[in-house]
């Protein structure tokens, strides 16, 4: 199933995009199609191309109402939205790096001898990084795939709201994941919108940058 994109406006997409708390309940987004904005926002950047980012969608009545518990103030977002997207960074990410090379071998991407030197060099590499390096990574690749997503959902004709506040210690462990192995970034509301969206405002570029 392909979906017809709805808005391909590139200033649109990225300078109307809005948080947003209250979504039409009646708005329900096929599996098909939440897939393809998912494959679409893969297309995001990551360390050596390990791609950590693993994905939770919370969609059914019952399973939002275990999640309401754990995300503190943002629970009109859970009570009103599709679908509540839980990312997390997997830390044992490398387990697909043969998956990953060996595709990139089969469509030509690269050479077989570039994979195998490439696959022994990261591989050790990544298993040697402490926890805390190896958690910097993944939600730094992950937060990536995040902020494409969104992006992505906006051509779709969806909104959305990045959701920090929630019980990180527990969010794993509440959907039936190793939370040593799966490390939570952020949740991502999706849906259509009720209200105009929070509306903000940004410091300018000039105090934020430094030229040397």
């Amino acid at each position: 199933m392909v979906v017809e994109v709805k808005n391909n406006d590139f200033s649109n997409i990225i300078f109307e995009r809005k948080s947003v708390r209250l979504y039409n309940e009646g708005i329900k987004i096929s599996h098909e199609e939440m897939l393809e904005m998912i494959q679409k926002a893969t297309t995001a950047p990551s360390s050596v191309n390990m791609q950590p980012w693993r994905f939770v969608i919370v969609e059914s009545p019952e399973e939002k109402q275990k999640l309401k518990p754990l995300i503190r103030f943002n629970t009109p977002q859970n009570d009103t939205s599709s679908a509540m997207i839980l990312i997390f960074g997997d830390m044992e990410c490398y387990e697909y790096g043969e998956e990953i090379y060996n595709q990139a071998v089969k469509e030509k991407k690269m050479s077989a001898e570039v994979r195998d030197q490439q696959l022994g060099a990261i591989i050790p590499y990544y298993k040697n990084l402490s926890k805390q390096e190896m958690n910097d990574v993944v939600k730094i690749d992950s937060s990536l795939f995040a902020m494409q997503f969104m992006l992505v959902a906006r051509s779709h004709g969806y909104d959305t709201c990045t959701i920090g506040g929630f019980e990180a210690d527990q969010l794993a462990e509440a959907f039936g994941l190793d939370k040593n192995r799966y490390v939570p970034v952020t949740i991502l509301s999706i849906g259509k919108s009720m209200d105009d969206g929070y509306q903000s405002v940004r410091l300018k570029a000039d105090t934020l940058t430094t030229f040397k």
